[in-house]
């Protein structure tokens, strides 16, 4: 069973009609595009170790049997995931060293980013301008 928990990050943000823009990799951050919002991006910024994952929704939609899928909300953005086989995939050897885990999850109309981190994610309204910087 894969459980899903979506996670409010203090104002609504359609995941269909979102994109990721760009993903820091220097300070593990990403931008997304913020639905009616043209000035601003959505800042996503890890302050820890993470494994990253960028991928089309068609091929995370085969990965496992959505019969087996718990908690998912139409056109929710932000999820925290528990019981999905991206976390087993990765090596016993960075989970041991890096500790638990906490596998993260954020989907959009185009792209879905998987982080699998022990820190915690701060989200921000960044000017647009600032997109494509660090």
């Amino acid at each position: 069973m894969i459980r899903y928990h979506p996670i409010d990050i203090g104002f609504p943000v359609a995941s269909v009609d979102s994109d990721l823009v760009c993903f820091h990799w220097q300070n593990m951050a990403a931008d997304f595009v913020i639905p009616g919002d043209e000035n601003h991006l959505l800042r996503i910024s890890f302050d820890s170790d993470a494994i990253v994952r960028i991928l089309d929704e068609m091929p995370l939609s085969t990965e496992s049997d959505p019969a087996t899928w718990e908690g998912l909300v139409p056109y929710h953005f932000a999820y925290r995931v528990e019981g999905a086989a991206f976390v087993e995939q990765q090596s016993p050897s960075w989970r041991e060293i890096v500790g638990p885990v906490t596998h993260f999850q954020f989907v959009t109309g185009s792209a879905c980013l998987d982080v699998l981190t022990p820190g915690t994610p701060t989200f921000a309204l960044i000017p647009d301008t600032q997109a494509t910087s660090s």
